[in-house]
């Protein structure tokens, strides 16, 4: 499974706002220029972000984005989930009909227990916390 450039731009985005002053509207374009996103492709993320309840935009003069929540009340599985749509990491979890194999199959129950612990993982961490704004530390397990 590999998040979508799409997902990984709403992460910054967001993440970049979770650093800001509570309530500080910023624009489209410097959110874009600071994290090195297209603004036309910036402009589509904070649509689908304002539609989930995560952000607020407001155009005009004194407009610009904010979060809609505190960076503590969303966590990056709303983010990915509001771009990608649910986390499956194989389609017959959602479908069992779409294998022949399901009825007999040894790997299902391990690839649910992945998905359930990925979507914990994702559910439990807090933009609050990536900001710095927690108290909650992680431990990076990068593969070697």
């Amino acid at each position: 499974m590999q998040i979508t450039r799409q997902a990984d731009y709403a992460v910054r985005a967001v993440l970049f706002l979770a650093r800001r002053d509570p309530g500080s509207r910023i624009s489209t374009a410097k959110i874009a220029l600071d994290q090195k996103i297209p603004v036309t492709f910036l402009a589509k993320i904070i649509s689908q972000l304002s539609a989930a309840g995560v952000l607020r935009a407001a155009r005009g003069a004194r407009g610009g984005v904010s979060l809609a929540k505190t960076p503590n009340e969303i966590s990056l599985l709303d983010i990915v989930e509001a771009i990608d749509g649910p986390v499956k990491i194989n389609e017959c979890l959602n479908d069992p009909e779409l294998c022949v194999l399901a009825d007999d199959c040894a790997v299902r129950p391990v690839w649910c227990n992945i998905q359930a612990d990925l979507v914990a993982k994702l559910a439990a961490t807090k933009f609050g916390d990536l900001a710095g704004n927690g108290h909650k530390t992680f431990a990076a397990a990068v593969p070697a």
